[in-house]
């Protein structure tokens, strides 16, 4: 019976083909998100009335009850919660770092980097530099141990995609604090990875490896880390001063979020479209990823507000802990497959509130040339880049030979600024820009379900 719904479905509306009266659901679409959106009130909601949510935590905790409560009163057929098993990791109540020359004491804003361990106490060494991983292994150990490194490390300001500039300068956060204990290091401390010129640190995971130590790691804002550069120049003795409270606890259970419009059709393939509930633990979490997870909830409560009744079932998922993990995408990655999900395409929104310009996807030729078919639907809207690429984190666990995976591509030149520091809040969000990502999403979720989008002809 379903080959011949799907033959008769086909032989209707042409797969990969704009349909007539697709722009005029588009055109409603756009309508409905900017006239009567509730996205920017809810990001409100969650970013003044819980704040920041780092997964394990209590914060974490309210904002999947404050999920569960908005999925239901936007009215969806099903909204429940899945278990994920999470870290736990604990910033502590206060950090701090200062270094001394010439008699003086200098404070400076720093924030541990994610999963460090404590300094037991204040930690002072003196320090050396190194711009990148490779000049830190040539300085050796000789001239390492006993100090804390500075990996003074910055994003490349000439890369026109900021994530490129992010991914270029990843290494000394990711791998930077075992790289230093490999040669003796007492302590690591990183510049932020962010283009701005600010007072503001940014977090953001590491990694431990096995072989070595584990030495405290924390980030020193741009500006302070090009003057404690300076100062080091004019005094290469001079001692830094570290202390951070972070502390690891046992894995606990925590939840993915999860509403979904049920479909007419084909209600046992899935349409998926989401980002990341949990959040670092400073600042609201509100470009990373607050605007992802009410943008993607503004697409399923759009489109219920114009009557469309989905053909295939579609989905929201506030998915927990990407930031520590991605457990959250794993489970139910994980979980769909051991329950014979099918899935044709999955849309993820993990790169700020800022204007929409297209989406990357992840998928067949033929997948993406359907895609690209949508320039004449969707240019009007300023949505013109078609790319193949990188989609999430979140929804990269689904990955196979049939699902396409779409992520949300913005004007992303002022993401880094906000990015995993005290300055990603409510304030930094642009209304109109937030409503017309939402708008994007929805009008590709509507195509989609609409057309379907096999992997092959």
């Amino acid at each position: 019976m379903r080959y011949y719904l799907l033959l008769l479905f086909t032989l209707i509306a042409p797969i990969a083909r704009p349909q007539k009266g697709d722009s005029v659901m588009v055109r409603m679409i756009y309508d409905e998100v900017l006239a009567n959106g509730q996205c920017y009130d809810r990001l409100r909601e969650l970013c003044k009335g819980i704040g920041h949510r780092l997964a394990g935590s209590a914060q974490a905790e309210r904002a999947i009850d404050w999920g569960r409560d908005a999925m239901i009163k936007s009215g969806f057929d099903t909204v429940y919660l899945q278990p994920v098993e999470v870290p736990r990791w604990i910033r502590g109540q206060s950090e701090s770092a200062a270094y001394t020359t010439a008699g003086r004491r200098i404070d400076l804003p720093v924030a541990a980097l994610g999963g460090s361990v404590g300094t037991s106490g204040e930690l002072s060494a003196r320090v050396i530099e190194a711009r990148s991983l490779e000049e830190l292994a040539q300085l050796g150990e000789s001239r390492i141990r006993g100090k804390i490194v500075f990996l003074n490390k910055a994003m490349d300001p000439l890369l026109i995609n900021t994530g490129a500039a992010y991914g270029g300068a990843y290494d000394i956060r990711s791998r930077g604090a075992s790289e230093a204990a490999r040669f003796g290091a007492v302590g690591c401390i990183i510049r932020s990875l962010t283009l701005a010129e600010d007072r503001y640190p940014h977090t953001g995971a590491m990694q431990y490896s096995e072989d070595v130590q584990r030495i405290p790691a924390a980030a020193l804002s741009s500006v302070d880390a090009r003057e404690l550069s300076i100062a080091l120049q004019a005094d290469s003795s001079l001692v830094f001063h570290l202390n951070l409270h972070c502390e690891e606890f046992p894995r606990t259970i925590q939840y993915n979020v999860i509403g979904e419009l049920r479909g007419s059709l084909f209600p046992d393939e899935y349409i998926t479209v989401g980002g990341h509930l949990d959040s670092w633990d400073i600042g609201e979490g509100a470009h990373d990823d607050g605007c992802g997870i009410v943008q993607s909830m503004e697409v399923l409560r759009a489109l219920r507000a114009l009557g469309y009744r989905p053909r295939h079932t579609l989905r929201c998922v506030f998915f927990i802990n990407e930031e520590f993990g991605n457990d959250g995408g794993e489970t139910y990655a994980r979980e769909a497959r051991e329950k014979g999900e099918i899935h044709i395409a999955a849309i993820e929104s993990d790169g700020g509130g800022f204007t929409p310009r297209g989406f990357s996807m992840q998928g067949t030729d033929y997948q993406y040339e359907w895609l690209r078919r949508l320039d004449s639907l969707l240019d009007p809207y300023h949505i013109h880049q078609f790319r193949r690429g990188w989609s999430g984190v979140d929804i990269a666990p689904l990955k196979d030979d049939r699902v396409a995976l779409f992520g949300l591509l913005v004007d992303n030149q002022r993401y880094f600024d906000y990015h995993h520091s005290n300055n990603d809040v409510f304030e930094q969000v642009n209304r109109r820009e937030l409503e017309l990502g939402s708008a994007a999403m929805a009008a590709l979720v509507y195509l989609i379900d609409r057309s379907g989008i096999p992997a092959q002809p």
